[in-house]
C-alpha cells in the first residue's frame, strides 16, 4: 500500500512539474521535433491497434468455433441452429476487427 501511495505521489509531482514546460513557446526546430514525435506516436498506435484487433479477432473466432463444435457434439440435433448462430457471431467479430483495422489505417494516413 505504501508503494502505491509513493508511486501516485511521484506521478502527480511529475505531472504538475510538466505543465509549465508544456506551456512555454517553442522554436521552429522544437515544433518540428514535436511534430515528428506526434507522427511517430500515431504510427506506433496504428500498428498496435491493427495487431491487437487481429489477435483479438483470432481469439474470439477460435472460442466461437470451439464452443459451437462442443455444443454440437453434446446435442447433434441442434447443429443447424448452432451453426447459424456461430456464423452470425463470427461475422460480428470480424466486423469489429475490420472496423478497427480501417480506423488504424485512417490514423496512419494522418502521418
Amino acid at each position: 500500500m505504501k508503494m502505491v501511495r509513493l508511486a501516485t505521489l511521484v506521478l502527480m509531482t511529475l505531472f504538475l512539474l510538466a505543465v509549465p514546460a508544456f506551456a512555454q513557446g517553442q522554436s521552429v526546430a522544437e515544433e518540428s521535433a514535436v511534430d515528428l514525435t506526434y507522427k511517430s506516436g500515431v504510427g506506433v498506435g496504428a500498428g498496435l491497434g491493427m495487431g491487437l484487433a487481429v489477435v483479438g479477432a483470432g481469439i474470439g473466432l477460435g472460442l466461437v468455433g470451439f464452443s459451437a463444435l462442443s455444443s454440437i457434439a453434446r446435442q447433434p440435433e441442434l447443429a443447424g441452429r448452432l451453426f447459424i448462430n456461430m456464423i452470425i457471431l463470427a461475422a460480428l467479430i470480424e466486423g469489429v476487427a475490420l472496423a478497427v483495422v480501417v480506423f488504424s489505417f485512417l490514423m496512419s494516413n494522418k502521418i
